[in-house]
């Protein structure tokens, strides 16, 4: 693998995706943009080659069609200069969940959690073997608070947190960095596409602030990075909570509150 190994980026036409190609194409990384849209791709690989001289290849897939997601994948495990991940391309939904129709409902944990997946377990075993590289998902503070109401679209970003955590357990010892973002509200199109009419949201961040952050992460080799988050105690404080949970288990007892009583 290169000094500067190449980047594949999923639902990189606009929004996070294209942003985090502008900045990875400015710090010398050749891309590999995947999305549906052709002709956004091709305008941001033309100003990105013209502007930072890296190379940058166009893979036109839903990944949400089995077909185009086995071309990804395939991608992913031959292309030895590939050796970064950024598994970013989500969707959201609108509406209480008895309301969504079940077919979307399907596709968005395809495209939020199937896709993502399969993608990394596609490049994981190549980088593993190399002893380098990254995978970064692409989460949301949503997937910590159910009380934000979005509840299948927090339960899929719940799950890559855990896969990213898990994944990071894993790799980290044969030299991958995996690394969850978790953004807040981001002023992207993911609102337009779910139905949401932006102008009835609160402030939100702007995706070059997001992706800026994101990226600081990634340099520190953090293993979960919040944007928005001020206070790095608050995040150490509810992992420490969870661990004090994992800790007052008994495996084979039931705990003295469910006993029953005379």
């Amino acid at each position: 693998m290169t000094a500067k190994p190449s980047v594949l980026i999923t639902g990189a036409s606009s929004g996070i995706g294209a942003t985090y190609a502008d900045r990875l194409a400015a710090r010398g990384h050749d891309l590999v943009l995947v999305a549906r849209d052709v002709g956004r791709m091709e305008a941001l690989a033309a100003t990105l080659r013209a502007r930072d001289g890296v190379v940058v290849d166009i893979v036109q897939a839903d990944l949400t069609l089995s077909g185009d997601l086995d071309r990804v994948e395939a991608r992913l495990r031959e292309d030895d200069r590939i050796g970064i991940l950024i598994n970013n391309a989500g969707a959201a939904l609108s509406g209480n969940f008895v309301d969504q129709p079940a077919d979307r409902v399907a596709q968005l944990i395809a495209l939020n959690t199937v896709a993502p997946t399969r993608l990394a377990h596609a490049i994981a075993p190549r980088l593993a073997r190399a002893g380098e590289g990254a995978i970064v998902n692409i989460g949301s503070v949503v997937g910590l608070a159910p009380e934000f109401g979005q509840t299948v679209y927090g339960a899929t970003k719940a799950y890559m947190q855990f896969l990213s955590q898990g994944l990071s357990l894993e790799l980290t010892p044969r030299g991958v960095y995996v690394q969850a973002v978790l953004p807040a509200g981001t002023r992207t199109e993911i609102w337009e596409r779910a139905g949401v009419d932006p102008a009835t949201l609160p402030p939100m961040m702007a995706v070059g602030d997001l992706v800026d952050a994101a990226l600081v992460g990634f340099d520190r080799r953090e293993g979960v990075t919040i944007p928005p988050l001020g206070d790095d105690a608050a995040w150490r404080n509810f992992d420490t909570a969870r661990l004090a949970v994992l800790g007052g288990l008994d495996q084979a007892n039931v705990g003295a509150r469910y006993r029953a009583t005379a």
